[in-house]
């Protein structure tokens, strides 16, 4: 089968014949790939940014976020079949540990990750658990929601979490209307009853806010703390979500935060530099988000499939991987792109 591999950090990456996959396993599930996202992680990890806490081998199959139809089981496989319409999640977990018996397996302690630490989905097919596929909705397209199994479901993660502590009458400000924005701001209008701030540098991406929820659209142009702390009645709000966690979102980030505020950070790239004084006279809550629970996953699927959800995507051949990164690198994605095998 063919397979985009990381050959070397710094260098580009290679389309490749390797070997289908096989049930090794008796819960073993083999998947053929009907979309791959492109992530921004995938260009970190060629920057090799990855690759001391991966400890993966090179070369190996990148792609992380997948989806697809069942090609092979292992034996005592139960809760899917061939010919399944599947997403998968991004961890291959092992359901024992203490992490996995409270539900909360994005923390598994012998988990695999395949596309980080193992092979990945940008391929024709894909190995992964039983634990780890969703059946989807008949109305739902493999390459359609792929990249909701990771930033889809990282954002479905972080709102939710918010949304527990969001009232009627409160503001959320999301930092980014970008891959993983985009998901978050359809998410929390479908669960929150917050007023939704959506700030973003792209003009474009502030019009895609607006289209799809936000309540207030602002563009990033040196007054936007100002234009929020303006909408929030100089208090700030309740919550903010970064999406971008770089580029000096963090500092202006906290500006917009109201006292006995909650700041979920899911986009990273720089410090948070804040001085412990101001954290606790202020009494502010840093909540980091990873990816998310097979339940999580499970019940972003059911907000695709009632279309309350909807994956804006621009799709690419698999031969093409390049150009979608390129793209991708260029800030010219609007969403997030798919390979399509």
């Amino acid at each position: 089968m063919r397979a985009v591999q990381v050959v070397g950090y710094h260098e580009p990456m290679r389309l490749t014949e390797v070997p289908v996959p096989e049930p090794t396993g008796p819960y073993d599930v083999v998947v053929k790939i009907g979309g791959a996202g492109v992530c921004r992680t995938d260009i970190h990890i060629l920057e090799g940014q990855w690759a001391e806490k991966s400890g993966v081998e090179l070369p190996y199959t990148i792609g992380h976020e997948n989806a697809g139809w069942v090609h092979a089981v292992g034996s005592a496989v139960s809760n899917v079949a061939e010919g399944d319409k599947v997403i998968v999640h991004p961890l291959v977990t092992c359901g024992l540990c203490r992490a996995c018996r409270f539900g909360d397996d994005v923390h598994c302690e012998r988990s695999l990750f395949p596309g980080i630490d193992t092979a990945g989905g940008y391929a024709d097919y894909l190995k992964t658990s039983a634990r780890s596929v969703v059946r989807i909705d008949d109305s739902l397209e493999p390459a359609d929601v792929a990249a909701l199994a990771d930033a889809g479901l990282t954002a479905y993660h972080a709102a939710a979490k918010a949304a527990r502590a969001l009232r009627p009458g409160d503001r959320c400000v999301v930092i980014g209307a970008g891959g993983l924005g985009h998901i978050g701001i359809q998410v929390l209008k479908a669960i929150s009853p917050a007023e939704l701030v959506v700030l973003d540098r792209n003009p474009e991406a502030v019009k895609l806010a607006a289209d799809i929820g936000a309540d207030h659209g602002v563009v990033a142009d040196g007054t936007h703390v100002e234009q929020v702390l303006e909408l929030t009645g100089g208090h700030g709000a309740e919550t903010v979500i970064d999406f971008v966690g770089e580029g000096g979102a963090t500092s202006e980030g906290v500006r917009m935060l109201r006292r006995a505020g909650d700041y979920h950070v899911v986009g990273y790239g720089e410090n948070i530099d804040v001085p412990t004084i101001d954290i606790i006279s202020a009494e502010i809550n840093f909540i980091g988000n990873l990816v998310g629970s097979y339940n999580d996953l499970c019940e972003l699927m059911v907000l695709a499939a009632q279309d309350k959800v909807r994956l804006h995507t621009a799709k690419y051949p698999l031969e093409r991987f390049q150009d979608a990164l390129d793209d991708l690198d260029a800030g010219l994605i609007r969403g997030r792109a798919i390979l399509t095998p």
